[in-house]
């Protein structure tokens, strides 16, 4: 499966941004789909994940209550909903695949390409 992540930029603090993951190849309702981001000089991190129902979703802590995955199946797309960002969220953020409910940057297998957030305060 191919993933492409868009809906990145440029926002100021306690502002939204809509991710989108769009995939293309294989069955797309077989894949968990995780969002990941990695700020400069850091490791990459989980986010969040969502089952390839979307009945099952879970969150990093420090996201928890901001942040909602969610996914259209009839467009095989994947959706991070980002709400009040902090100048601390800024990083790249990636979407990645994988037919198993993983948490692990390692136990995903496909990955895209990654979509610059920029919050300033």
């Amino acid at each position: 499966v191919q993933l492409q992540a868009f809906g990145g930029g440029l926002v100021q603090a306690g502002d939204s941004l809509r991710l989108s993951c769009a995939a293309s190849g294989g069955t797309f309702s077989s894949y968990v789909i995780g969002w990941f981001r990695q700020a400069p000089g850091k490791e990459r991190k989980f986010l969040a994940r969502i089952s390839g129902g979307g009945g099952s979703t879970s969150y990093v802590d420090s996201v928890k209550g901001r942040f909602t995955i969610s996914r259209d199946n009839a467009k095989n797309t994947v959706y991070l909903q980002m709400n009040s960002l902090k100048p601390e969220d800024t990083a790249v953020y990636y979407c990645a695949a994988d037919q198993r409910w993983a948490i692990g940057t390692m136990q995903y297998t496909y990955w895209g390409q990654g979509t610059q957030v920029t919050v300033s305060s």
